[in-house]
């Protein structure tokens, strides 16, 4: 296990394209942490950096409190699993696996008992004889992780590992990397740009953003309290919708805006004096609408498209502004089809305020779903 720390660390090519930009991040040892964010974002390249496959532009990276900017990866003590399987086609499993180790020059004793070892844990003790032709997706992706194990790294990187993988093969996957982690309780940093790995393994998830970190937290944390717009709509499926709003009356207990169709909402938000009258955009999760019913409606929408999950349904709603619909997350199945109109409310415990650089207002509090 190990703590990682970056500060201010920095990339970039030639003289203008910036990739990470002074970014600060301490991973404690034992985390299990994911980097989220949107293709092109910095999430390999950051990973690339901290595993000393890319040179850092500048800053400073410390692993257990040592400054490791100019060691190579073998010095740096990190195993990696690459998004491609990288095994070499002419070894069997077991040699493979035994290869980094034979580099490292580790006697053949040894090297036998860390892959039997290792082999055991990841359930690969019939394949050791098979070459990876041999194997299936899930197979080569655990000898992979294997290989990487049997070094005994102080940390392990993880490079969208999973990508190449089918679904039902994903879920049984993640199932495997989450149990690893509980068994050697090692440092994981984790890259993704699947949000459902990232809420069902990581301890903090970091969101990243044109090279700039845009929130840390636990996955509740990042769903309940998102600290802006971006964040919002990138965690969550299907994700946060907006809405445009004039704050009419700022509050340090509540706020109450003016939507656009005349509809107004006292919203349990804290907003300041001078933010009053400006734009803002109220937004609410898709499980949190409320649809039909007595209720006083908000809105009426135009269904676009149902989408019948089985135990769910989910809805898209044209809202009339030209943006992108709404989606309305309904726990029951419902005989609607492209066409019909539904009335939506929009509870106010439920909503969230942004200002118009998309930063959120402080809820007074948490979201609770209906």
């Amino acid at each position: 296990m190990a703590q990682l720390t970056l500060n201010k660390l920095q990339k970039q090519y030639g003289n203008h394209i910036q990739v990470i930009k002074s970014l600060d991040l301490q991973i404690n040892s034992g985390e299990f942490v994911v980097i989220v964010g949107p293709s092109g974002c910095g999430k390999s390249t950051l990973l690339r950096m901290i595993a000393g496959l890319e040179a850092i532009g500048s800053g400073e990276m410390l692993i257990d409190g040592s400054r490791v900017n100019e060691h190579t990866p073998a010095e740096r003590g990190v195993g990696m699993v690459f998004q491609s399987y990288a095994l070499y086609p002419h070894m069997n499993v077991f040699k493979n696996m035994a290869f980094p180790l034979e580099m490292a020059g580790v006697d053949a004793a040894e090297i036998a008992r860390r892959v039997n070892e290792t082999a055991s844990a990841l359930q690969l003790e019939p394949l050791l004889q098979r070459r990876p032709k041999d194997l299936s997706g899930g197979q080569r992706q655990r000898v992979a992780m294997g290989r990487a194990i049997v070094r005994e790294p102080r940390l392990f990187l993880f490079d969208e590992p999973l990508s190449n993988l089918d679904a039902s093969l994903r879920v049984q996957m993640r199932m495997e990397v989450a149990a690893l982690h509980r068994r050697l309780r090692s440092t994981i940093i984790y890259v993704t740009h699947d949000q459902v790995e990232a809420m069902t393994l990581a301890d903090r998830i970091v969101v990243l953003n044109q090279g700039r970190i845009e929130q840390v937290g636990t996955p509740l944390e990042l769903y309940d309290q998102p600290a802006n717009t971006f964040v919002a709509q990138f965690i969550g499926s299907p994700k946060m919708n907006l809405m445009p709003a004039t704050l009419q009356r700022a509050g340090a207990a509540q706020s109450l805006v003016a939507l656009d169709n005349g509809k107004t909402l006292l919203l349990p938000v804290a907003t300041p004096q001078a933010a009053q009258g400006q734009r803002v955009s109220v937004g609410i999760r898709p499980e949190h609408i409320l649809s039909g019913g007595d209720r006083a409606c908000e809105y009426q929408g135009k269904v676009l498209f149902v989408e019948q999950m089985g135990n769910e349904t989910y809805l898209y709603l044209d809202n009339g502004s030209g943006g992108e619909p709404w989606v309305v997350r309904h726990p029951d199945r419902l005989r609607l089809t492209a066409g019909d109109t539904l009335g939506i409310h929009l509870p106010p415990e439920c909503c969230y305020l942004f200002d118009p650089d998309g930063q959120a207002f402080p809820r007074l509090l948490p979201a609770q779903p209906h």
